[in-house]
């Protein structure tokens, strides 16, 4: 077995002292966390390890004792063999460095050897070659959190079997242990990662201490939103049907539960609150812009005044619309009738649509004027707001599609209906299939007569529903475009995606593997002649190869692809998608049934996707 010792490279011109760290015996790893300097005294380091491994929750140990003589000073062989004495240890590191050498020269003791040599010199060969050094950037790893993938697929975390998943755990959770500055005044000195100064680690804490106040009041007015949203008047018909209808409902209740996974105290999956969050201040952000625009040089009134004219001038081109629908569109001929009392009809809605309009066009700036003050709630609430406006002025035009629709489906399946009649088949509606049945004469007459007569009224009311089918699709699409962009600003993972770019080094992706990692090691002893090679999405580079000292690797961590990040961190959201394929919503237009295809509630998130 190959034993690896994971250093970390701050520590490689550290003065001579004591390796601390952990070792991992199923793996046959030592983790370096720390090197305690010269002079100390044993109880003392005892001491302190105890109290670190309790804080840390970490079983660290003294892994061995570390050799680097300076000017001056003589060699501390003979005294590093007698501290594994003192600390009585199972196995002890005597690791070593000289002056003008790039590698360690390490002896493994206290280890029982299955067969002995003849010779000193051949053990220590032996011990040499089995031992290999893996450098380590402590602060990466320690920010790190490493991601199991597999086939592009986050995986569960219970693999606490993987040796660099707890290399990783161990020095991330060694915070503790990494507190003693090397310029305080202690019995101990020590040498280990050292942060970049304390005035931003004491901001950090300010911030912390203060978000527990306003999380409690944060907590406290949810109680009472909830609380009113679950009184007994709510829920009579027809308000849970408005609210599960409307876009800004929705909104407002997914925004209320990303408040309550944001005041929640347990420090699970912090990078997904992290994204929560950023998307929460993000959405307020662009919400307080558009709200300034709108409120700055008169832009309501503007609008108010625009809105009205742009409302007869749609009904103005659905009125011409009709107006050639009931004459000889395209050089169709038509039924005379039966174009008559569809345009007719539709003429009607039409101008009394208008009529409602004009109506409320003194209270159209005030409507304006009060729904620009929802931007204040985030800008996916104002284009929640503008897709519910949007459908109450487009009304008219659901409604033309639902008659055209209506009256289009009764006809295709009237006609397949007596289609079976002629060659004597029917529908059984108890076994749901196509049987064989025996018709009379009049009931064929009858049959016959029907089906010639809704034949020849397809044509005109086919033209009505397709007209009326593509303007409900053109109002769909920009509707399903303002969804999307709600659904994008409140899913998309902009913490996780700024830690991509910015800090890679801080999503850390381990691919799973069926072999154990260990036979990477023993492949590089039997071709030396690589340079690289990666083991599960860490990358280990050759450092120094020196004759009479151990093998040195560099281990630099590959951050997570971009498209696994946005799947793993993506937030889960309720918007409303399609739950029909292609193939489906095209059956549906060809026989006329009615489409919804942003009425269907479905939470998603990275594991659920929309067909």
């Amino acid at each position: 077995m190959v034993l690896k010792v994971f250093f970390p490279q701050c520590c490689n011109l550290a003065a001579s002292g004591l390796l601390v760290g952990r070792w991992i015996p199923q793996h046959d790893s030592a983790v370096v966390l720390a090197v305690i300097h010269y002079p100390f005294i044993p109880f003392q380091v005892k001491e302190y390890i105890r109290q670190m491994g309790k804080e840390s929750h970490v079983d660290l140990s003294i892994l061995g004792s570390w050799s680097l003589p300076q000017d001056g000073e003589e060699d501390k062989d003979n005294f590093q063999e007698g501290l594994s004495a003192i600390f009585d240890m199972q196995r002890w590191l005597q690791v070593s460095r000289r002056v003008g050498q790039k590698g360690f020269v390490c002896r493994l003791l206290g280890e029982e050897k299955e067969a002995k040599k003849s010779e000193e010199k051949e053990e220590e060969e032996e011990d040499e070659e089995k031992v290999i050094f893996i450098h380590y950037e402590q602060r990466k790893v320690m920010l790190s959190e490493i991601h199991p993938i597999q086939n592009g697929v986050p995986e569960s975390r219970d693999d606490s079997l993987s040796e660099l998943r707890q290399v990783f755990h161990t020095v991330s959770n060694s915070g503790p242990l990494f507190f003693m500055d090397k310029y305080d005044d202690g019995p101990l000195k020590s040498t280990h990662w050292q942060s970049e100064g304390r005035e931003g680690s004491i901001i950090v804490e300010l911030f912390k201490q203060a978000s527990v106040p306003l999380c409690a009041l944060i907590r406290r007015l949810l109680a009472v939103w909830t609380w009113i949203c679950t009184m007994r008047i709510f829920g009579l018909f027809p308000l849970p049907f408005l609210w599960s209808k409307l876009s800004s409902c929705v909104q407002l209740s997914y925004r209320t539960q990303h408040l309550k996974t944001l005041t929640d105290g347990t420090q699970a999956q912090f990078l997904r609150k992290a994204n929560v969050f950023v998307s929460f201040l993000v959405d307020i952000g662009l919400g307080l812009f558009l709200a300034s625009w709108l409120y700055r040089d008169r832009h309501i009134s503007i609008l108010a005044d625009k809105l009205l004219p742009a409302a007869d001038h749609v009904a103005k081109e659905l009125e011409e619309l009709l107006q050639w629908l009931m004459g000889a569109p395209a050089g169709l001929k038509m039924n005379r009738a039966l174009d008559e009392v569809l345009g007719r009809f539709f003429l009607y809605h039409i101008h009394m649509w208008i009529s409602y309009v004009h109506l409320l066009s003194p209270f159209v700036e005030s409507i304006l004027w009060y729904g620009g003050l929802s931007a204040c709630l985030g800008l996916t609430f104002a284009l929640s707001l503008l897709s519910d406006m949007v459908a109450l002025l487009t009304f008219h035009i659901y409604c033309f599609y639902v008659y055209g629709a209506r009256l289009y489906c009764l006809k295709i399946y009237g006609l397949a209906s007596l289609w079976r009649l002629f060659r004597g088949k029917k529908w059984n509606v108890l076994r749901q299939r196509v049987d064989s049945c025996s018709y009379d004469l009049d009931q064929l007459f009858i049959g016959t007569l029907l089906f010639t007569i809704l034949l020849f009224l397809l044509p005109t009311t086919a033209l009505y529903y397709l007209v009326f089918t593509l303007l409900r699709l053109v109002i769909v699409l920009f509707q399903g475009v303002i969804h999307l962009s709600v659904d994008f600003i409140n899913s998309f993972p902009l913490y996780a995606m700024g830690l991509r770019v910015c800090r890679p080094y801080r999503l850390a992706g381990m691919y799973l593997r069926q072999q154990n990692n260990v036979y990477v090691f023993r492949l590089h002893l039997v071709f030396g002649m690589c340079a690289t090679f990666c083991s599960e999405g860490v990358r280990f580079r050759v450092l120094s190869e020196e004759p009479g000292t151990a093998l040195h690797l560099l281990m630099e961590i590959n951050p997570l692809k971009s498209g696994v990040v946005i799947n793993t961190y993506r937030t889960p959201t309720y918007s409303c998608y399609p739950k029909d394929s292609w193939g489906a919503l095209i059956k549906k237009l060809f026989v006329g049934e009615l489409i919804y295809p942003w009425t269907y509630k479905s939470a998603k998130g990275h594991a659920a996707k929309a067909d």
